[in-house]
């Protein structure tokens, strides 16, 4: 990963509605080395995919919050059957396998008050796994979508 493969990530990331010409404009490189460049990036996993980033409130769901899970008996089985379920249900955003004093972390978006209670009561609850729950109302959230390398951390070294 070089200055070059950090730039396009960081474009990309932005917008990755970007077409390969504007992207190598925006890099300072050749279309044709921005086109190579992004298929290595693929083709090495650094870049999964690309997405559509939405505004939950104006698809119906007004309020996200997140909840805290605590199963048992713990066992690989376990957490993979209950993550598989969480992923299937339409309310789920995000699933978080953590570690500390809960098991997972899942991000939730739903209509309102009554469809969160619901959701924690008949899908949440339910599973008789879950020994222990807790949710948090998320209020405003914040945050990045450009995430760029660090050194040392999780990407390979030249030699």
């Amino acid at each position: 990963m070089d200055d070059t493969d950090s730039a396009i990530l960081t474009h990309l990331q932005r917008d990755a509605r970007l077409t390969n010409r504007e992207l190598a404009r925006r890099v300072g490189i050749a279309p044709s080395t921005c086109l190579e460049r992004v298929r290595t990036l693929r083709a090495r996993g650094v870049i999964t995919g690309y997405h559509a980033a939405v505004q939950p409130r104006l698809l119906g769901r007004s309020l996200q919050a997140l909840v805290f899970a605590k199963l048992r008996p713990l066992s690989r089985e376990v957490i993979y059957d209950f993550e598989s379920y969480l992923t299937q249900l339409p309310e789920v955003v995000s699933v978080f396998v953590v570690s500390g004093d809960d098991d997972f972390l899942v991000h939730v978006a739903v209509p309102d008050i009554e469809h969160l209670h619901a959701f924690l009561m008949d899908r949440f609850s339910a599973r008789r796994e879950v020994v222990t729950f807790r949710s948090s109302v998320i209020y405003r959230q914040t945050g990045t979508r450009v995430m760029t390398p660090m050194d040392g951390a999780g990407h390979e070294r030249e030699p």
